[in-house]
């Protein structure tokens, strides 16, 4: 794609997002783009084809500004308190962007996953492969990533449904703190954090580094004891 042609699907993009921040998912036309935009719906069609190829557009550009405002954490040496600045920006993400969080991460057909699920998973799993190295980990990641998504996207979506003036600020924060207390033990003390964290450290360790210096038999073999030795 040329500058010109990159230039004026940019300019589309934008007007679309300010059109569905301001009004909502059901304002999104794509008559009622081109005409903002001042663009031919040929135009508008050649670059998103119809409105479900829009709105699929805008929700990657939905996860480019949740990514930017997610690079603001600040990462620290300790992850778990990562993980908590981690869900506050997320919880503040939509509520800054409710008509943006509900494209991304909601869905109008049952057993159709939401455009952003797969994209966010990935990025919180990051988080928690740092937190089960540490030895933190009660659970291997994956099973908690997908607890702390339902817990944050559940409580991001109330909120977001709720009237502003009956909106309790201080729910997410607690759903944060009972959710995340639950998946993570205390920081490792002198004397060693017991079997379970380590034995989940070291096989988040095997999965996220190089390779080792075994066959993938004996690979397996290794992380199938480990799994045993988690739980």
């Amino acid at each position: 794609m040329d500058d010109a042609k990159a230039r004026t699907r940019q300019q589309i993009l934008e007007v679309a997002a300010g059109i569905l921040e301001r009004e909502g998912a059901q304002a999104v036309s794509t008559r009622s783009v081109a005409a903002a935009a001042g663009v031919r719906a040929a135009s508008l069609y050649q670059f998103f084809g119809d409105k479900d190829g829009l709105l699929a557009a805008l929700a990657i550009h939905a996860f480019d500004l949740y990514l930017a405002e997610k690079q603001t954490v600040t990462h620290t040496d300790d992850p778990v308190a990562d993980m908590r600045g981690g869900w506050d920006v997320h919880v503040g993400f939509g509520l800054a962007h409710p008509a943006f969080y509900l494209l991304m991460f909601g869905t109008d057909v049952p057993g159709r996953r939401a455009p952003a699920a797969g994209q966010a998973h990935a990025l919180l799993l990051r988080f928690l492969d740092r937190v089960a190295a540490a030895g933190r980990l009660r659970i291997p990641p994956a099973i908690a990533a997908e607890l702390c998504m339902a817990a944050v996207t559940g409580v991001t979506l109330s909120l977001i449904g709720a009237p502003a003036e009956d909106r309790d600020p201080g729910i997410s924060a607690r759903m944060r703190d009972i959710v995340i207390d639950s998946l993570v033990t205390d920081p490792v003390p002198a004397a060693g954090p017991g079997l379970a964290p380590l034995a989940l450290a070291l096989d988040t360790a095997i999965a996220v580094g190089d390779r080792l210096p075994l066959r993938p038999v004996e690979t397996a073999l290794l992380r199938d004891w480990l799994g045993r030795l988690a739980r």
